[in-house]
Formats: structure tokens, C-alpha cells, sequence
């Protein structure tokens, strides 16, 4: 940050001036949100919402406040995610700590929530339990938790990831929300207990395509987990794995629920779908995104 001359009184960091300074310092070091990424990181530096710093332009910031919003910012500069520099995120109704183990949750990803909950809260909907694959920092979960909550349909809800790391944030997660969820290590299926049938199966599995992990954003391909990312030569390894066990855990008439990265894999997920006996397949663009989410009923 600039120095004022010797002979002259530095002009005092205001929240404002601060805020300002710090977006254009971001943008220029390759931020598309920096005027957010600096509200947020020096919301939390003073433990103070996005509102608050609006309201209170004038407020001074100096000393430790000062020094600690610095070394933040140098790290966003960096491309680090905000996320993981403050360590949590925003996700539908809900908040979760996030750390370099699991993927940033993301707003495409509420798309996909959405589909799900609509389809639980349906009279006609299958009873049973609710299964979250490749769940990360466990998101989806417990923001599905959270809409059963809120309609009075309460129902178990299982959360499976490969990653131990990623579950031990996952556990966190539902620890400091206190809404339980199953949690369990394995390899898609391979972490369920033989028996367990499940009305709605949702999942953001890994959909980019290995060619195409060196053209991410710098925050996401230096940062985020490559085994929540690389879907393989098509980026669908995993879906196709997940979609061919499917029918084995679904009772008849559940839910599957997909997100993958664009038109073309969703076109070769309804297929794949199509030829394991789901019917109501149905693929949707997110609004303003690349991805799609992938929903479809177990026949029968």
C-alpha cells in the first residue's frame, strides 16, 4: 500500500478507501470479484457482514486490523480462494467450512439442490432416505437436510466421499449445524452398508475432462482438489459409475440427480441413464453456467 511523504499526515485507511484500493489491486492481479473478494476478506478481518462496511465508509482501520487484512489479501492476490482464506462459504440457505481437501462450493450447485428438494417434497415422492455421493465438504447434504427441515419431511440422509480429508470436513460440517447425516468413507457404493435402498441419489461428481485441468481458473487448478475435478478423457469416469450402480441402491420410482459440465455430457448421461431403465430423463441448463443438471426416476 502507498506511503505518504515524510512532511505530510498520511491520509487515514477508511473502510471505503480501503475497499477501493484493494479491488483494483485485486483486478489487476486477475480477480473477477474483486470488489467482493475485498469486502468479504475485510468483513472478516473485523468480524463485520458485507452490510455493516457499506453503512460504516467512514470507519478508520488501522493497526492489527490493518496488518492482518494485508496478509489476506496478499494471498488472494495469489489467487488463493477467498473460501479457503477465511475458511467457509455460502451454499443455498446455509454456511459451511471449506478447506483446500473439498471442492469450493459453488453456486451451479444449488441448481442441483433444488431439482432434488423438489422432487422429495413432491406428495408423490418415494419415502426412504436421501444418499449424497462424492459429498466433499457435505453441502448438498445438509442443505437438503435443510429443506426437509423447513417442509416437515425429515429424512435420513447419507453422505459417502472417497477422501477421508474431505469427510473430516464433512463431519465438522454437520457437527456445527447439529443436523445428522450419516457419514461414510469409500469409493461411491463400496462405503454403503448391503441393504440400504434410497429414494433420491444426488451428486457433483468430478466432470472435467483431464485435457481440459490445465485451462481452469488459476484459483480453481492450483488450489482445489484434482480428485474432485478429473473426470477423466470425457470428464465421465466417475458418472458413468455412479450411474450404472444406481439402479442396485434406488428403490423404484427414486430420484437420481447429476451435475455435469455441459451439453454434450449431458446428452451422454440421459443415455447412459436411458439404458439402465430410468425414465424421465430429462437434462437442464443452469442459468447463466455451462453445466447441467441431469435428473431422472428409476422405472418400476
Amino acid at each position: 500500500m502507498t506511503q505518504a511523504p515524510a512532511n505530510e499526515k498520511p491520509e487515514a485507511w477508511t473502510i471505503q478507501r480501503l475497499l477501493a484500493w484493494t479491488a483494483d489491486w485485486l483486478a489487476r492481479a486477475g480477480s473477477n470479484t474483486a470488489r467482493v473478494d475485498a469486502e468479504l476478506l475485510l468483513g472478516h478481518v473485523l468480524s463485520k457482514s458485507r452490510l455493516h462496511l457499506l453503512l460504516n465508509f467512514d470507519q478508520p482501520v488501522q493497526g492489527d486490523e490493518l496488518a492482518a487484512y494485508k496478509q489476506l489479501i496478499r494471498r488472494r492476490a495469489r489467487r488463493e480462494p477467498v473460501a479457503y482464506i477465511i475458511g467457509r462459504k455460502g451454499f443455498h440457505d446455509i454456511e459451511v467450512t471449506v478447506s483446500p481437501a473439498v471442492l469450493v462450493p459453488r453456486p451451479e450447485t444449488e441448481t442441483l439442490v433444488d431439482f432434488a428438494a423438489a422432487y422429495l417434497q413432491d406428495t408423490s415422492a418415494v419415502a426412504g432416505p436421501i444418499l449424497d455421493l462424492c459429498t466433499g465438504s457435505g453441502c448438498i447434504a445438509l442443505a437438503l437436510v435443510r429443506d426437509m427441515e423447513k417442509t416437515g419431511g425429515a429424512r435420513e440422509v447419507w453422505a459417502t466421499d472417497i477422501s477421508a480429508a474431505a469427510l473430516d470436513v464433512a463431519r465438522g460440517n454437520a457437527v456445527d449445524q447439529a443436523r445428522p447425516i450419516f457419514v461414510a468413507q469409500g469409493d461411491l457404493f463400496q462405503a454403503l452398508p448391503q441393504g440400504l435402498r434410497f429414494a433420491a441419489l444426488v451428486s457433483n461428481p468430478p466432470y472435467v475432462t483431464t485435457a481440459d485441468l490445465q485451462t481452469l481458473e488459476p484459483d480453481v487448478r492450483q488450489f482445489e482438489p484434482r480428485l474432485a475435478l478429473d473426470g477423466g478423457t470425457d470428464g465421465l469416469d466417475v458418472v458413468r459409475r455412479i450411474v450404472a450402480g444406481a439402479p442396485d441402491w434406488l428403490l423404484p420410482g427414486g430420484l437420481i440427480a447429476l451435475e455435469v459440465g455441459s451439453r454434450v455430457q449431458a446428452v451422454a448421461v440421459c443415455s447412459l441413464c436411458e439404458a439402465v431403465g430410468f425414465v424421465h430423463v430429462r437434462p437442464t441448463q443452469v442459468v447463466g453456467s455451462k453445466t447441467y443438471v441431469v435428473t431422472a426416476v428409476l422405472g418400476g
